[in-house]
């Protein structure tokens, strides 16, 4: 089941790039396993998923050990300041940095640990007030703030676009994080490269890689429906 479903979207992926003349190695498939149980991640690894991305960092502690090294695990949900340390070296990514007291905390964990942390601006560019982020006025600012911050690299940016019925609602959100996205790009601002826009999900995802996303989180889509409170 979950093979069939991987290859569904992969392919999804395939004809989203084709329309929007880009290849298909830019894009990053995100299997996203928050609340799965390790034998569906298994299944996912045996079809070939390499990416897992986690709402929660004690999923991403439990789950890691139990599983194959050549996982890339991303924190992609809210990180609270007081968990960042248990998240360092674990996850390649964290998509979620949305405020300067995170990235703060997470430039501390990683001068404890001597390493470099790859993060992503969270930015919230339809403004709703049930979403984490930066809004897109505030983003460069921070941006400049962060980049001054020796042990974060900042790697690009990433929204949650509302839960609409039709993703062609969405487009608008892509195409503005995009546009910003290639704007900061030009600015030649040091440790800040824009190589990852991590946007589109199970039901918007086509429409975010016609729009420039090269990181896509597919959770329903590939595992079904969330298991709230299933054992881990």
């Amino acid at each position: 089941m979950i093979k069939e479903q991987l290859e569904e979207v992969r392919k999804n992926i395939e004809a989203a790039c084709k329309r929007a003349g880009r290849d298909p190695k830019e894009v990053t498939l995100i299997a996203v396993s928050k609340t799965k149980p390790v034998p569906m991640l298994e299944e996912a690894y045996e079809a070939g998923a390499r990416d897992f991305g986690e709402n929660k960092v004690q999923e991403i502690v439990q789950k890691k050990p139990e599983l194959p090294e050549d996982i890339r695990w991303h924190m992609i949900g809210h990180l609270q300041r007081n968990k960042v340390h248990q998240v360092m070296g674990k996850a390649v990514l964290i998509h979620s940095v949305d405020s300067l007291r995170l990235a703060e905390q997470i430039e501390t964990e990683a001068a404890k640990k001597d390493m470099v942390a790859d993060i992503l601006l969270e930015v919230n560019v339809a403004k709703e007030e049930s979403k984490y982020g930066f809004f897109l006025e505030d983003t460069e600012a921070a941006i400049r703030e962060i980049a001054k911050f020796p042990h974060v690299r900042i790697k690009g940016l990433m929204t949650i676009a509302p839960f609409v019925e039709n993703p062609e609602e969405n487009r608008e959100v892509f195409k503005k994080l995009y546009e910003f996205a290639v704007d900061i790009g030009k600015k030649n601002i040091d440790n800040v490269t824009m190589d990852v826009l991590s946007m589109g999900m199970t039901g918007d995802y086509q429409v975010a890689i016609e729009e420039g996303a090269t990181m896509v989180r597919v959770g329903t889509g590939i595992f079904g429906a969330r298991l709230y409170g299933a054992a881990q």
